[in-house]
C-alpha cells in the first residue's frame, strides 16, 4: 500500500483557489485507512496505534482477527484534481467511544463516502445514521475482501435499506483504479443532487 505522487513535492500548489472536503467513513477494520491511502498523493497523515488488551474488550474483532492497529483520530490525504481544485480526505475512525470526534471531522465535509464489508453489513447502521444525522449526503462502497460473501446489488441495498437515489458500489481499497471509481461515484452524486436542488 502506497502512494501516487500527483505533484513534485509536499506543497500545494500555488493555483489553487480550491478546496473540498470529503469523509471517508465506514466500521471499524472496514479499511478506511487503506482507501485514504490508495488514492492520497502524499504521504497520508495516519493516526494508528497498536491495539491493546483494554481496546479488545471493546472493538469486535469478529472477521478481523488478525488486526493489530486501530486509528484514533483520523486519517488525512490529498489529491490534487487540477491546477485550481483539491480534494481532502478525511478517513473518520468507526468505533462508537470516538463519536464526538467524528461529528469534529464531518464538519464542513461535502458528503461521505461509507465503505461496508458483507462479513458484518450490520455493522454499517450506526456509521450510516451518523451521516445522515449531521446531514451529509453519500455513498455506499462495498470494500472487497478475500474471504467475503459476494451478493448482488440488489440484495445488498434491501439489507443496508438504501434509498433509490444512494449510489452502491463496489471497490477494493488497495487498488488505486476501483478506489477513484467510487469515490467519482460519490462526488457525481452530490453534483447531480446539488443540479437537482436549483433547478
Amino acid at each position: 500500500m502506497g502512494y501516487a505522487p500527483a505533484c513534485d513535492d509536499i506543497y500545494l500548489r500555488n493555483t489553487v483557489q480550491a478546496a473540498t472536503k470529503l469523509l471517508i467513513a465506514g466500521h471499524f477494520a472496514v479499511g478506511k485507512t487503506t482507501f485514504v491511502g490508495t488514492l492520497s498523493e502524499i504521504r497520508p497523515l495516519r493516526t494508528e496505534e497498536t491495539m491493546t488488551q483494554a481496546s479488545e474488550l471493546v472493538d469486535d474483532l469478529a472477521g478481523v482477527p488478525d488486526k493489530t492497529t486501530t486509528t484514533v483520530a483520523m486519517d488525512f490525504g490529498r489529491l490534487t484534481l487540477s491546477d485550481r481544485l483539491v480534494l481532502y480526505l478525511f478517513g473518520a475512525p468507526g468505533q462508537n467511544r470516538f463519536t464526538p470526534l467524528w461529528r469534529d471531522l464531518a464538519h464542513g465535509a461535502l458528503g461521505a463516502l461509507v465503505l461496508a464489508d458483507t462479513r458484518r453489513l450490520e455493522h454499517s447502521f450506526p456509521v450510516m445514521d451518523l451521516v445522515e444525522e449531521v446531514g451529509l449526503r453519500y455513498a455506499v462502497a462495498i470494500n472487497h475482501f478475500d474471504d467475503a460473501p459476494v451478493f448482488s446489488n440488489a440484495e445488498l441495498r434491501e439489507a443496508l435499506d438504501l434509498s433509490p437515489e444512494t449510489p452502491l458500489v463496489t471497490c477494493d481499497a488497495r487498488d488505486q483504479p476501483s478506489s477513484t471509481r467510487a469515490l467519482i461515484a460519490l462526488v457525481e452524486h452530490l453534483h447531480r443532487t446539488k443540479q437537482e436542488q436549483h433547478t
